[in-house]
């Protein structure tokens, strides 16, 4: 390994995961895991310390609230020492060779500030936003309307954000963004932009982080070889109003930081309403999915 590399992992009620996770973490080799938990109420920790309590290279940092994933990615960073920080999902599984890959290519540019790899399915089928370009307002829009499939009308403005469709790539490749679940970090990159944005709560804080990298000049690289087991969204679904809510918020705000000044007022409002609108019909959705499982039961 060319330097060594400390671990941030933010847990909250991640069950089992949490253990594999960990588990996949010291098998590699680390300087420190620092494990962050936001006022869990499952026992994952528990599990987590029956385990690997008297491992030295594990400390645990448990907040007596949920603070939300950046502010805890933040303060598990303070307690990092290393010249790299592997920002890391508790419901993530790192394979052999996954964080040597990460740092070897990160070390390979004094430019790169950052490195994600491979978010596969546990079926070994590679997951959506582990590479992917910034959702400017129009590629929001192709999503959001499913006209990705026009592309072979023209690239340029049918053109999806996310890359995962693409032909994977054979070695690093640097990318405008990557995803939180996995992402090395250069400390002096981080140090430089003043860490994670506390203004979310969950979801599109990666994508502000990107940003702000980008800003100050840091790029950021995909890297196919080092894969990563993730059970996308497992942490989640026993909630999904909630995550909606603060993914729909982070979207505002994530647009309001870096479009807003860049379109004429009445799309930026019309983007605001259009993201809650969105939010409006997952509402729906997930109300009547719950009340089909309520009359179901009842039967």
């Amino acid at each position: 390994m060319p330097q060594s590399c400390d671990v941030v992992v933010v847990n909250y009620n991640a069950g089992l995961l949490l253990e594999e996770c960990v588990a996949s973490v010291l098998a590699q080799g680390v300087g420190r895991l620092v494990l962050v938990d936001n006022a869990s109420h499952d026992d994952s920790l528990q599990q987590v310390l029956t385990r690997y309590g008297a491992d030295k290279r594990l400390s645990i940092l448990r907040n007596p609230s949920n603070t939300g994933f950046a502010a805890a990615c933040n303060l598990g960073a303070t307690q990092c020492t290393q010249p790299h920080i592997l920002f890391l999902n508790p419901d993530t599984v790192l394979q052999p060779g996954a964080l040597q890959g990460l740092i070897g290519a990160l070390c390979h540019s004094k430019d790169l500030g950052m490195a994600g790899g491979l978010l596969c399915n546990f079926d070994g089928s590679e997951q959506p936003g582990g590479r992917r370009v910034f959702p400017t307002p129009r590629r929001a829009v192709v999503r959001a309307l499913n006209l990705s499939g026009l592309a072979w009308l023209s690239p340029r403005l049918f053109s999806d954000f996310l890359l995962h469709r693409e032909p994977l790539p054979t070695r690093p490749t640097n990318v405008e963004a990557i995803s939180g679940a996995c992402m090395l970090v250069k400390r002096e990159a981080l140090d430089s932009v003043g860490g994670w944005d506390e203004g979310y709560f969950l979801h599109c804080e990666d994508l502000d982080l990107c940003m702000r990298f980008r800003h100050e000049g840091w790029k950021v690289c995909f890297v196919p070889q080092a894969k990563i087991f993730h059970a996308w969204g497992a942490c989640s679904r026993s909630r999904p109003l909630f995550v909606e809510w603060h993914k729909h918020r982070g979207m505002i705000r994530f647009y309001g930081k870096f479009f807003r000044d860049d379109y004429p007022k009445v799309l930026s409002w019309c983007i605001c309403a259009g993201v809650w609108l969105r939010f409006g019909a997952m509402v729906g959705y997930y109300s009547a999915v719950r009340l089909r499982q309520i009359v179901g039961v009842t039967r």
